[in-house]
């Protein structure tokens, strides 16, 4: 059917799934600040209580935080402020699928049969990458960027004391940087199997490529130290490496096909439908195209 919803039905339609994100989020966030993380809380509500997410801080603090250093909550508010990013943090997470879910959702009926099966290993291969980059994160980047800020502290002569905000505040942005960086691969073959880049202009350019890869992680590494740099630049580069080299096999064995973007596809000027590019009149309504 070469029929196309106008923008308003696209408008509401899309407003609706906004919403049910939306309320996933407010009623994640909701759960997350109130969740019991401990079974001894159904014995005994009262004297057992201890949220999930203060059982989750006590973990990251326990496994990243060098025993010589001490948090210190600066301002009166900082444990609440914490507490809400961490459940933030938490929501975010949960309502990442379901976001997921409604851009499919969305964009579904616009999809042929072979673009529908592909959906679901693109979704697992994203989801896996971005898993293996928080765990990287957290149990790699996050313990070195800490201690390799310690010495610092000798050098000027001040105690190892660090803000509680600034201490999870770090440990939340690398922690999302790096899974988030982690998914570059998946991303780069999905665009050069549509057809959208190719792989020649990246493998011309890799000195420039691998310049800018230094810079953001300068930009996400904290003190900039070279070591730092050097341990999250090496999977950068190994991850842009190994998504050129799967675009590459698919460029070499055919299988890269030309999709038109929605504003390359030509439609009537009059009641929207999907015409011939060359296509004098609109078969729909009839009217002139020029």
């Amino acid at each position: 059917d070469d029929y196309v919803k106008p923008f308003s039905e696209h408008t509401e339609e899309l407003v609706q799934r906004l919403k049910v994100v939306l309320y996933t989020f407010i009623i994640s966030l909701a759960v997350m600040m109130v969740l019991p993380g401990n079974t001894a809380f159904f014995r005994d509500p009262i004297n057992f209580y201890e949220p999930f997410v203060s059982i989750f801080l006590r973990y990251i603090r326990e496994q990243i935080l060098p025993p010589n250093v001490r948090l210190i909550g600066l301002e009166l508010t900082a444990p609440i402020e914490l507490y809400v990013l961490a459940s933030l943090v938490f929501a975010v997470a949960i309502t990442l699928p379901v976001f997921a879910y409604e851009v499919y959702r969305f964009v579904d009926p616009a999809l042929r049969p072979e673009e529908r099966r592909e959906v679901y290993p693109f979704v697992f291969f994203v989801t896996l990458l971005f898993l293996i980059g928080v765990v990287f994160g957290l149990k790699i980047l996050s313990p070195y960027f800490i201690i390799a800020l310690l010495p610092f502290f000798t050098a000027v002569g001040a105690e190892p004391v660090i803000s509680i905000m600034d201490f999870y505040s770090l440990l939340f942005t690398t922690v999302l940087a790096t899974g988030l960086i982690f998914t570059f691969p998946a991303f780069f073959v999905l665009l050069v199997k549509y057809g959208i880049v190719g792989t020649d202009i990246f493998r011309r350019n890799r000195r420039y490529l691998y310049l800018g890869l230094l810079i953001l992680a300068m930009l996400i590494s904290p003190g900039s130290s070279p070591q730092g740099n050097f341990l999250l630049f090496t999977p950068m580069v190994l991850l842009f490496e190994l998504g050129l080299w799967v675009a590459r096999r698919y460029e070499k064995k055919g299988k890269v096909r030309r999709v038109r973007l929605p504003w390359e596809i030509p439609k009537c000027k009059f009641c929207g439908s999907v015409i011939p590019s060359d296509a004098p009149f609109c078969p729909k309504c009839g009217r002139a195209q020029k």
